[in-house]
C-alpha cells in the first residue's frame, strides 16, 4: 500500500514538473499567437479595401530587426491627434482594422499601426525585449515625420497592446501625451494564474500572496502593474466588465495604483464589453468618452486659441 501510495506520488510529482517545464519551453507560444488557426501570417485585408488613405511604413528597430506598420491618416493633410495603436497578442494587424476604421471616424484622428516583430510582414520573433524595440522605433518614427502635429500624439493599446503602451509611454515623457488602456492585464505572472489556475502557486505578480519560486523563469512578464505608477501622462481606462480573458480587477488595480500618483487618470467601464468587443458593445458612449479624453489632453491648438479669443469678445461685447 505505502509504495502505490508513494507510487502516484511521484507520478502526480513527475507529471507537474513535465508540465512545468513544457510551460517555461513554450511561454512565448502560449504569450504571442501571430497566427490565428486556420488563417497565414499574411494580412487578409489592407486599408484599400475599407477606402482608406494609408502608407506602407517599414522600421528598423534598434536591433535591426525589420518591421511593417500602416499608417492610416483620417485625410491626407490632416494635423489631427494621431494614434500609436498597439494590438492583442493574437492575429495581426489586419485583424483590427474595422475597429480602426470606426476610429479615425469617430475620432478624426490618424492611426499608425506597428506590427510587432514576428507579426503580419515584419521579421524576426516576437519576445518582451523585442516587441519593447518595436515599440520604440515606432514612436521614434512619428516623432520625427512633419506631416503631424507631434505635440498631439496618443498611445492606445488593448490587452498585451496596453502593456507594450505604458512602458512606452513611461520611457517616453516628452513625446507621447496621453495614454488609452483598454481590457490590459496587471501582469502575465498574475494573468497566468487565471487561464492556467494551477500555475497560481508557482507564478504570480508583485501583489500574489506567498513565494512564487518560478517567476524568474517568466521571459515575458509584461508588468504593468509594477510601473503604472510611474506614468506621469494622463490615463483612461477603458474596461469591459463581462472580459472572458483578462478578469475586471486588472483594469481597476492598475487604475488605483496609477491614480494614487496622477490625477489625470479616468476610469469607465462599459457593463456588457467582452476582451474583444467592448468598442464593439460601448457604441457611442465608448467613442463619446474617448472623444472628451482626446479634446481635453491633446487638443487642437488653432481651435482652442480660437475659443479662446471668442470668449474674450464676447465678454468684452458684454461689458
Amino acid at each position: 500500500m505505502v509504495s502505490y501510495v508513494g507510487a502516484l506520488l511521484y507520478g502526480a510529482v513527475g507529471i507537474v514538473v513535465v508540465g512545468m517545464a513544457l510551460l517555461v519551453a513554450f511561454q512565448e507560444k502560449l504569450v504571442y499567437v501571430p497566427v490565428l488557426p486556420g488563417l497565414t501570417k499574411s494580412y487578409q485585408v489592407t486599408p484599400a479595401r475599407l477606402r482608406l488613405f494609408y502608407e506602407d511604413v517599414w522600421l528598423r528597430s534598434s536591433d535591426g530587426v525589420r518591421l511593417h506598420a500602416w499608417f492610416i491618416k483620417v485625410l491626407p493633410a490632416s494635423r489631427g491627434p494621431t494614434v500609436l495603436f498597439f494590438q492583442e497578442n493574437a492575429g495581426n494587424i489586419a485583424h483590427r482594422l474595422e475597429m480602426v476604421r470606426i476610429m479615425i471616424q469617430k475620432l478624426e484622428c490618424n492611426v499608425f499601426m506597428l506590427s510587432y516583430r514576428g507579426y503580419g510582414e515584419s521579421d524576426g520573433y516576437p519576445s518582451q525585449h523585442g516587441i519593447t524595440k518595436d515599440a520604440q522605433a515606432a514612436l521614434d518614427h512619428l516623432s520625427q515625420r512633419t506631416d503631424i502635429d507631434t505635440s498631439r500624439i496618443v498611445v492606445f493599446g488593448r490587452s498585451l497592446g496596453g502593456a507594450v503602451g505604458a512602458l512606452l509611454t513611461k520611457n517616453n515623457p516628452d513625446k507621447v501625451n496621453a495614454l488609452i488602456l483598454e481590457n490590459t492585464f496587471t501582469s502575465i505572472m498574475d494573468l497566468a494564474g487565471v487561464l492556467l489556475p494551477f500555475l497560481k502557486w508557482f507564478i504570480g505578480g508583485t501583489g500574489s500572496k506567498g513565494p512564487k519560486p518560478l517567476n524568474f523563469l517568466v521571459r515575458s512578464p509584461w508588468s504593468t502593474i509594477d510601473i503604472v505608477d510611474k506614468i506621469k501622462q494622463p490615463i483612461l481606462f477603458l474596461s469591459g466588465l463581462q472580459d472572458e480573458m483578462v478578469p475586471p480587477f486588472h483594469m481597476q488595480m492598475l487604475y488605483g495604483k496609477a491614480a494614487a500618483h496622477n490625477r489625470e487618470c479616468v476610469f469607465v467601464d462599459f457593463p456588457n464589453g467582452m476582451h474583444m468587443d467592448t468598442w464593439l458593445v460601448g457604441g457611442d458612449h465608448y467613442w463619446r468618452t474617448t472623444q472628451q479624453f482626446l479634446e481635453k489632453h491633446v487638443p487642437d491648438i488653432e481651435e482652442h486659441e480660437s475659443s479662446h479669443d471668442a470668449k474674450i469678445l464676447r465678454g468684452g461685447d458684454f461689458m
